[in-house]
């Protein structure tokens, strides 16, 4: 049997590929309950390989320690069905083992031999473009996607999200102008497709059209800020972006409050956006009244310390901001220990968590020398542990206000001056260019 892309597949019926289908429109979109979709066929048809794949994926891209267990028995299903499984699913099954046991990059490797034999499988597809994304891998982010791309054309099942992954890509390349008309022309094609909307959105955030950037946001709301909707808090993320970068903190805090962190959660994801708009607003000396508390016990809670060096860094600003240095201090145990492992997370931390970790906690303490000693070297490596040119632009704006705090006029005046040539129409960025400038010699 095939796919709806022409994609074969070992085992089930039609009844199962119906699920699969929509189990993956549903990843892909990121509406509804894909997990609950393929378990319920899973529990109909236990042997249905794919929907193992497709569960184990879904879940993986939480990317965090609290779904080992669940990964685990995907992976134990997999092998219990390797006699069953054909070629591909084998090296989907292997993959899953390989980010199980750590090995983050040979998932990534074994999902790009896959893509080679077979372009049109729009899971491997979209679960390599997140790991690309967890890993700060731009030129794969575009690449991976351009591999796959002649496969494709318009009447194949899926092609709108191909372009949305690859608008994402090229984005993150620099390549803003093709980015931003690959990411209309797939929301044209599937106007739901959140990730080709936040494609476009990073667009708009790297050239500084906040204001566009605003308009686009609010023009579209229902095709991204759904009830349904798992990815909407990040984009009412980038919302709140431009409104901060354009001196509307009010604005900013009230999306923070009704779309990015509406109530207490441990997802890893959704504290990695409401800690980062927080901590953007911590060194603009924004009060945010109580919210650090909340977010700093999540954590606290929580067991992910020293799992992903991305994640650390956040739960590092959220301990800063709140005061407690109880839980830096294990933070930064965790992470120590995770260094000297031997899975892709240790080399994360070795090459760029450790030293962010500590100019962090260094901030957090009033020690801005020693922040700026710690992050002037790795500001520039910080996509060794993932994210987006969005999402990093965190570390580089905690060193210029470290600066400005230390009193190191002629850092500051340098720093500010890089980035206005970077943002020259941001509010934000202007702002922090005069305080650098009135700053005593």
């Amino acid at each position: 049997m095939d796919d709806a892309r022409g994609v074969p597949v070992s085992n089930g019926d039609t009844a199962c590929l119906a699920a699969y289908d929509t189990a993956l429109q549903q990843f892909n979109t990121y509406r509804g309950d894909a997990l609950a979709t393929v378990g319920a066929a899973l529990d109909e048809h236990p042997d249905f390989v794919m929907g193992h794949v497709l569960r184990g994926h879904i879940t993986v891209s939480l990317w965090e320690r609290s779904v080992l267990p669940d990964v685990s028995a995907t992976v134990a299903e997999l092998r219990r069905l390797d006699s069953r499984s054909n070629d591909r699913e084998r090296a989907h099954a292997v993959a899953l083992g390989q980010w199980l046991d750590g090995d983050w990059n040979g998932m990534r490797a074994t999902l790009d031999r896959l893509l080679v034999d077979h372009p049109r499988d729009l899971l491997a597809l979209q679960a390599g473009h997140l790991a690309d994304f967890f890993h700060g891998d731009r030129e794969n982010l575009r690449g991976r996607v351009a591999r796959a791309l002649p496969a494709w054309d318009p009447d194949v099942d899926g092609y709108g999200f191909v372009l949305g992954m690859h608008a994402f890509g090229l984005e993150e390349c620099g390549d803003y102008g093709a980015a931003e008309e690959a990411g209309r022309t797939a929301l044209d094609v599937q106007p739901d497709d959140c990730w080709a909307h936040h494609a476009v959105t990073h667009v708009l955030e790297m050239e500084t059209r906040q204001d566009e950037g605003v308009t686009f946001m609010m023009d579209r709301m229902p095709h991204w800020a759904q009830d349904d909707n798992g990815f909407a808090f990040h984009n009412a993320w980038h919302l709140a972006l431009f409104h901060l970068d354009q001196l509307r903190p009010a604005e900013a805090l009230d999306l923070f409050d009704r779309s990015v962190h509406p109530e207490p959660t441990g997802v890893q994801l959704m504290l990695c956006d409401a800690v980062a708009l927080l901590w953007r607003m911590h060194l603009q000396g924004i009060d945010v009244g109580d919210r650090w508390e909340e977010i700093a016990s999540a954590y606290e809670t929580g067991d992910e310390a020293g799992f992903y060096a991305f994640n650390d860094m956040h739960a590092m600003m959220a301990c800063a901001a709140a005061g407690r240095p109880d839980l830096a201090s294990a933070l930064l145990l965790a992470a120590g220990s995770a260094a000297q492992g031997t899975g892709t997370n240790a080399a994360m931390q070795r090459d760029v968590g450790l030293p962010i970790l500590a100019a962090i906690d260094a901030f957090g303490r009033g020690d801005h020398a020693s922040a700026i000693d710690l992050l002037l070297p790795v500001r520039y490596r910080a996509h060794a542990f993932g994210g987006s040119h969005a999402q990093r632009d965190i570390v580089h704006r905690t060193l210029l206000e470290a600066a400005i705090r230390s009193g190191d006029r002629s850092l500051a005046v340098s720093l500010s001056a890089e980035r206005s040539s970077l943002r020259p129409d941001c509010p934000f960025t202007a702002q922090q260019a005069r305080r650098a400038l009135a700053m005593t010699a």
